[in-house]
């Protein structure tokens, strides 16, 4: 590895860390002070702040550490060498001319200057390197320069630090002196220039969404002043495609009523016909509208069941707008349906895509859900995805500090386990390994649940070690994690390259061997947290969200935070997800999906259930079995699953609040993780402390969480299975069963013998010659 020369970087001591000039900078510095204390050529202190603050012709924009979770107050790293890695993306608009990263650190007074060092690594480039020579208490400040040369789509930062207390050895390389901090406000300038979108459906979802950005995607919907069926359904499966879409990435949705409601930058999305949306007159459009009928490119009146997509811009704003529109409602539904369906979205080209026919997808089974562990119960690692959402393969692991291999180990929600869950690990080691300090461990979920020491001196290939998994840890968010330690049978702490002898491999052909029947018990809304059962299947087919009549713009963007945060939670090939106004609630559609209710008390598409439920908001109060309380104001949401009246095979979920303050809480959380991946029990209650809370503010938000609905057991399994599981959750009633039915075949069998005695009599004196007879 090497390392540039300190010339291509700037160092400071920031103020109040070292208030004597004399002793700020690196050491070299030092020795070019003049005797006063000035820094002879340049003052590095303002030098820093000039860095960080120069900007280019063009844009600025600054990526500070603590948006990284990995960072939160601060990133340590401890022992005599450690890393941490961070990553970042260069957003697809970006042509960037120059990058600088500004690291703010501070370390242990006890470290050897000399011996000690922070690495600075962008995409395995090494671009800078500075001695850990501050004073007690001191916090330094360095800013490199990266070459724009070595940036991707996808990029990785390593910070390692080489850490020694010693001018010769450093004893113990666990010696808790030895740790250096990287301070949350290090960051990242950008100095770029924005490019011009491209206004084309083979780079879909771009613009709508730019999964490579480093700021939320922003979508304003247009809403028409009135919302069918049609028009619910399209932007709810729109906005579902969105997420699945967008996955672990932030997207900020609005609802508008009209072009100039837009912030600058926004992407806009419009949906509908003309006649439902006529400000689609006033873009600048490829296509003619006539009438309120769109014509083709020769004028032609184009088919009322032909979907229609277009992209255009605002330029005032420069938004880009994506169209879905059509000469029909059938055309709408065909446009947003393709734009839905991630394969047939390939084939889509220019700036206007005429949609004709959109193959109808089937129905992926109830339990095939893609990120979760396969449906045989016998499978091997490679059956799984990894982080890239690939197959697993062989897996190296090197050195003595090497992270676990770590993988996602998630239980269908209606998996339940019994005991005999097994897994067989196969993995090879190599020699120089220490035998009795080297060990494989295994984790689920943080906790150890097998291990065995690395005895071989000469290594071992192809060893199996069989781990049984406890069947309460495996649950829809289990992590599984597989450590190799290794301890080289010769240290020397003062040397690194000690351990790159060290190695081992995990194989792809570990298998597991599982126990577990399919059943769950609702309602639960932990089960929410994996989608569960709205996204059984996985394209959303049995799930119908119930909105008023005539609903307010809060009562929509829950709407569409619903539908988004189920398609972050489900992998299909489409969605179909259906939303009705409540008078077009059919009776079948009542009885056959699972139903999700929005609305405030006042209109609430679906009373007579909510006034069924253990938890009911009233005109004005509250009623909890047979408590009741009037609150005044009640500004609190309330999110509650039950038991489908109509089929008790089914779930209502319900979404209420007294006030549009109550119902914002309910939309934030289901916007937020750090709110939603909260939710247990059968209700929950929300609320905020502040008029506008913060998102990253632990305290912002009031959330309770209640149970008092009865638990039942809802499966999708035949009769025989279903009489399985009744057997097996009641094994105790089992001996006493068989008594009794033994006692009663024992009794009809008697019957049975006696009655066939007293036939054989009758007939055997029937048929004796003596026996006395009539004259």
């Amino acid at each position: 590895m090497t390392t540039l020369a300190p010339s291509m970087a700037q160092v400071t001591s920031s103020p109040g860390a070292s208030d004597n000039a004399a002793e700020a900078g690196t050491a070299g510095d030092r020795r070019n002070r003049d005797e006063d204390g000035a820094t002879a050529g340049r003052d590095l202190g303002q030098d820093a702040q000039a860095a960080e603050l120069e900007q280019e012709e063009g844009s600025q924009y600054i990526l500070e550490f603590n948006r990284s979770p990995v960072v939160g107050t601060r990133l340590r790293l401890e022992g005599i060498y450690n890393e941490s890695r961070l990553r970042f993306t260069r957003p697809r608009n970006w042509s960037v001319k120059s990058v600088k990263i500004l690291l703010r650190y501070r370390h242990s007074g006890a470290l050897y200057a000399t011996r000690s060092n922070l690495n600075v690594i962008v995409n395995d480039n090494n671009v800078g390197s500075v001695p850990l020579n501050l004073k007690q208490g001191d916090t330094g400040t360095i800013i490199f320069d990266i070459p724009t040369r070595i940036l991707k789509d996808y990029n990785e930062l390593i910070i390692a630090g080489l850490q020694n207390n010693s001018p010769t050895c450093t004893q113990d390389p666990f010696d808790p002196s030895l740790w250096t901090e990287i301070l949350p406000d290090s960051k990242l300038v950008f100095n770029y220039d924005s490019e011009p979108f491209q206004l084309d459906f083979n780079s879909y979802p771009y613009p709508l969404i730019d999964v490579l950005s480093l700021e939320t995607n922003h979508i304003d919907y247009i809403v028409p002043t009135t919302q069918d069926q049609a028009w619910l359904t399209a932007i709810a499966k729109l906005q579902a495609s969105l997420g699945r879409i967008a996955d672990y990435r932030p997207l900020d949705t609005d609802l508008v009523a009209k072009l100039d409601d837009v912030a600058d930058g926004n992407r806009v999305v419009v949906v509908g016909t003309p006649s439902q949306q006529p400000m689609l007159e006033g873009l600048e459009l490829p296509l003619t509208l006539k009438n309120k009928r769109w014509l083709d490119d020769k004028q032609t009146l184009i088919s009322s069941d032909t979907g229609i997509l277009m992209w255009t811009v605002l330029e005032d704003k420069q938004s880009p707008v994506l169209v879905a529109t059509g000469n029909g409602p059938t055309a709408v539904a065909k446009a947003v349906q393709f734009l839905t369906q991630s394969q047939d979205r390939k084939i889509g080209a220019g700036q206007v895509v005429l949609v004709n026919d959109v193959e109808e997808i089937a129905t992926p089974d109830i339990r095939d859900w893609p990120r979760y562990l396969p449906l045989s119960d016998n499978f091997e690692l490679s059956d799984l995805n990894g982080f890239n959402n690939e197959p697993i393969e062989d897996v190296v692991i090197r050195g003595a500090h090497a992270p676990p291999f770590e993988l996602d180990f998630k239980a269908l929600p209606d998996d339940r386990f019994l005991p005999g869950n097994v897994m067989n690990l196969r993995y090879t080691y190599g020699p120089q390994v220490n035998p009795l300090t080297s060990l494989v461990e295994v984790q689920l979920d943080g906790i150890t649940v097998a291990g065995r020491r690395l005895d071989s001196i000469d290594g071992k290939r192809r060893a199996t070690l069989k781990v049984e998994l406890p069947e309460q840890h495996i649950t829809p968010q289990s992590r599984l994690k597989v450590y190799l330690r290794f301890d080289p049978r010769e240290r020397r702490s003062c040397s690194r390259v000690t351990d790159h002898q060290l190695w081992g491999t995990i194989h792809s052909d570990s298998n597991f061997n599982l126990n577990r029947q399919q059943v769950a018990k609702l309602p639960d809304l932990n089960l929410l947290k994996a989608g569960y059962p709205f996204s059984s299947p996985q394209d959303l087919s049995r799930t119908a969200i119930v909105m008023p009549d005539k609903p307010s713009m809060t009562e929509l963007s829950i709407m569409l935070e619903f539908s988004e945060r189920l398609g972050r939670l489900s992998r299909s090939e489409a969605v179909q997800l259906a939303v009705y106004p409540v008078s077009q609630l059919t009776q079948e559609v009542q009885e056959s999906q699972h139903l999700v209710a929005i609305g405030l008390r006042s209109q609430f598409p679906l009373v007579e259930a909510l006034e069924a439920a253990e938890f009911n908001l009233k005109e004005g109060a509250r009623q909890w079995g047979a408590s009741e309380v009037q609150t005044l104001p009640d500004a609190e949401g309330v999110l509650q699953q039950q038991i489908s009246p109509w089929n008790d095979s089914r779930v209502l979920l319900t979404m209420t609040a007294q006030s549009e303050p109550g119902l914002k809480q309910l939309r934030d959380l289901l916007e937020l993780d750090s709110l939603f991946f909260q939710l247990q029990g059968d209700t929950a209650l929300i609320s905020a402390n502040a008029e506008t809370p913060s998102p990253y503010d632990d305290n912002a938000y009031n959330i309770e969480f209640l149970q008092r609905s009865a638990q039942r057991d809802v499966q999708e399994e035949s009769t025989f299975q279903k009489a399985i599981t009744v057997i097996q959750g009641n094994w105790f009633l089992l001996i006493p069963g068989i008594i009794v039915l033994s006692l009663l075949l024992y009794g009809v069998i008697q019957a049975y013998l006696k009655r066939n005695e007293t036939l054989t009599a009758a007939s055997g004196v029937m048929n004796d010659p003596s026996a006395p007879g009539e004259l």
